[in-house]
């Protein structure tokens, strides 16, 4: 009896004969194809950028969740490689896609990342090829944009190749789990599949939870970074509420939290960053439109949050005014911090970005400091903010500003310093009294 494609393609997988390409090297590439590698299957990164194979050749890693010998075992043991040419896809039997998937200006969902990767991965599409897709998206995505990319080569998924979807979950900075032990949710496209999905990934990582379709594990994730986008949207709308009581919100959270059920703190900030809340919720929106069904939540949630960073800087504007006599446009403000969360370099939808701006729309000056990150980057949105350094947060710099807005609570930070050398400071992560520091010119917004 002639073995199938499908029972040929999971021996492989059992045995570890099988070799995965990886497609895009960010974030959340770069340490799946570690997990992978470490695993025992060989793997080959693909990305576009010339300036990571620069970094991987040299055995540097760019990923805070990936370290430098870790990125060097693989690739001494022979588990790893990098490249740019995607002719090497031909070679793969498992290949994931882990590309951006960003928002249009108008919000709409850019799949060009996924559809231009299918398209490369269709050219050298051969029988025996699991396909999945790990990026975040709308349900349907898969089915409906990947598998019928590849299905145009006139191969037949569930047939001669497979599709599947695994939601990525990496928590840049969590020192508690790990590509490897956060547990993943795997569907794929018909029984054979979802088994290819089951023995590849519970090769990789500690747990795998397997559900009923691809759609399914697609609005997995995205149920995941709406409950946040929701619940983070709250608090910041009751800061804002108890603000003009003379509430402390954090002081009611904590004591909220000390309710043994029904009860889980979130905690308010100057906006929402990272590559998933704030983009992810507005799939679901931009996908219930061919339904005609409202998602009033989402998009109020969005709203709140995005309207966080301009709440801020009324708050600056406010204190300057009252304690320093001085308008925002003739102020130098110093924002503590560019990553979107502490202790990591990451700035992808950072609010202190859009703070920057806001500040500099309004005539004032502002610097940042930030210990992971020496340099911003070029962005989409903010390209006048390209090439900017921090500045370092020596006594003398921070007493030559009117005012320090803390926008990320880096631990790194001398906080007790900054206490005595600023004239000003607005804290919107509560980290002065967090820390026990009390302090008169401290201002939480």
């Amino acid at each position: 009896m002639a073995i199938s494609t499908f029972d040929t393609l999971l021996q492989k997988i059992e045995t570890r004969a099988a070799r995965a390409g990886v497609i895009g090297l960010g974030y959340v590439g770069l340490p799946l194809a570690m997990a992978v590698a470490r695993s025992g299957f060989a793997v080959t990164g693909f990305d576009i950028d010339p300036g990571k194979m620069v970094a991987l050749d040299a055995r540097r890693s760019y990923i805070d969740a990936v370290s430098d010998a870790a990125l060097a075992a693989e690739i001494e043991a022979g588990r790893f490689q990098a490249t740019t040419d995607f002719a090497g896809l031909a070679a793969c039997d498992v290949i994931i896609i882990c590309v951006p998937t960003p928002l249009t200006k108008h919000r709409d969902p850019d799949l060009s990342f996924v559809e231009a990767t299918s398209r490369s991965i269709a050219q050298h599409l051969r029988p025996g090829q699991l396909v999945v897709l790990e990026s975040t998206t709308y349900p349907g995505t898969t089915d409906d944009i990947v598998k019928v990319i590849l299905e145009g080569t006139g191969l037949k998924s569930g047939a001669d190749f497979f599709v599947g979807f695994s939601p990525e979950r990496e928590d840049p900075g969590n020192q508690h789990y790990h590509t490897a032990t956060i547990p993943k949710v795997v569907a794929g496209d018909g029984a054979d599949a979802l088994s290819l999905m089951k023995a590849f990934y519970g090769a990789a990582v500690s747990t795998v939870v397997p559900v009923s379709s691809n759609a399914t594990a697609e609005a997995v994730k995205l149920t995941e970074n709406i409950f946040r986008s929701v619940n983070i949207a709250l608090v910041n709308e009751l800061k804002t509420v108890y603000a003009a009581m003379g509430i402390d919100v954090w002081e009611v959270i904590d004591a909220a939290k000390t309710k043994p059920f029904g009860y889980m703190p979130f905690y308010p900030g100057p906006g929402l960053g990272g590559h998933c809340i704030p983009i992810d919720p507005f799939y679901l929106t931009w996908k219930s439109r061919e339904y005609e069904l409202p998602t009033r939540f989402i998009e109020l949630a969005g709203e709140i949050n995005s309207a966080m960073p301009r709440y801020v800087v009324g708050k600056l504007a406010e204190a300057l005014d009252i304690r320093a006599g001085k308008a925002l446009s003739r102020s130098r403000v110093l924002v503590l911090g560019l990553a979107y969360k502490k202790n990591v370099a990451d700035i992808r939808e950072s609010p202190s970005l859009r703070l920057i701006e806001i500040i500099e729309e309004r005539g004032g000056r502002a610097d940042y400091h930030d210990p992971f990150v020496a340099e911003i980057p070029p962005t989409r949105e903010y390209q006048a903010l390209k090439g900017r350094k921090s500045v370092s947060l020596t006594p003398e710099a921070i007493a030559g500003y009117d005012a320090v807005l803390v926008a990320t609570d880096h631990d790194s930070v001398d906080y007790a310093a900054l206490a005595e050398s600023a004239a000003l400071i607005v804290d919107t992560r509560n980290v002065f009294n967090r820390l026990g520091l009390s302090a008169d010119q401290v201002i939480k917004a």
